[in-house]
């Protein structure tokens, strides 16, 4: 049960969550201000201002094709957990009544961006995304080490400039550029797979620790080493690993070997083979 909790449950409470806030992001802030979000949903607002279609159903339409090719290019679980976001933000969309909660632009902005980039941060921490160029920003950056949050910013440009061009209004089109940008910042904040750490561990558990240091599928190197105070001979072992990953290595170390000597640091770059997903 424990087993079934850690892999399914939690991820599908976060992912239920995270649809909840992007839905009161959307029919409380942005959708009153005629405001957009970025990508899919972006989109599926703009072709509800103008033809007065359900949001709901243009979202839940438009991520058909982009789960599809998520589903080839990422994984299954990515897919199973971001179709579930997509269908039950399309549920709550639905469900919650869209009134005006601030009457600045700026500020339902800000908020909207807010909402949206801590309901796409659990997302991604839970495995899976909020679809549409979640998916597509996911998949640009599983080989590559930069923010995923800057690259769906970038991303989402073409979708203010539509807003700006269509509507004629770019006091609209740049203030939700703003709610976009607050978003991809968050996203950065939560979401923290593109950051490495080297950590160094200094041990006399080296059998041990190393038993449970290969269970999280990263690569350790061994060497050997002599205190120069003790003179006593020890082993460092030295590992890279992401922000995600560091909670669960520091805890298996200090159960492993309490008095282990532990370095952490930032990782500027890697070359070579390293596990990015």
């Amino acid at each position: 049960m424990s087993l079934l909790l850690r892999i399914w449950i939690g991820p599908l409470l976060s992912i239920i969550i995270s649809s909840a806030l992007i839905a009161v992001a959307f029919n409380l802030f942005l959708v009153p201000q005629q405001l957009l979000s970025g990508g899919l949903s972006g989109i599926s607002m703009i072709v509800s201002y103008f033809t007065g279609w359900s949001i709901s159903l243009v979202f839940l339409l438009s991520n058909l094709p982009v789960v599809l090719f998520g589903l080839i290019r990422i994984g299954r679980k990515f897919i199973v957990l971001s179709v579930v976001s997509v269908i039950m933000t399309s549920w709550f969309l639905r469900l919650i009544p869209t009134f005006v909660v601030a009457q600045d632009n700026m500020l339902a902005a800000v908020t909207g961006g807010v909402l949206i980039g801590i309901a796409s941060g659990m997302s991604m921490r839970a495995g899976g995304s909020t679809g549409g160029f979640d998916i597509i920003g996911s998949i640009l950056t599983q080989k590559r080490d930069f923010p995923l949050g800057t690259t769906l910013f970038i991303l989402n440009g073409v979708v203010i400039v539509a807003l700006g061009y269509f509507k004629t209004d770019w006091d609209l089109a740049l203030n939700s550029m703003l709610s976009i940008f607050i978003t991809g910042k968050i996203i950065d904040t939560i979401h923290t797979r593109h950051l490495k750490v080297t950590v160094y561990i200094i041990t006399q558990s080296k059998d041990a620790l190393l038993e449970r240091l290969m269970l999280l599928q990263r690569g350790v190197t061994i060497l050997t080493t002599e205190g120069a105070y003790t003179k006593k001979e020890q082993h460092m072992l030295m590992t890279v690993t992401t922000r995600y990953d560091l909670v669960s290595l520091q805890n298996m170390i200090k159960s492993t070997d309490p008095d282990a000597f532990v370095n952490i640091v930032e990782t500027v770059a890697i070359m070579g083979q390293f596990r990015r997903n």
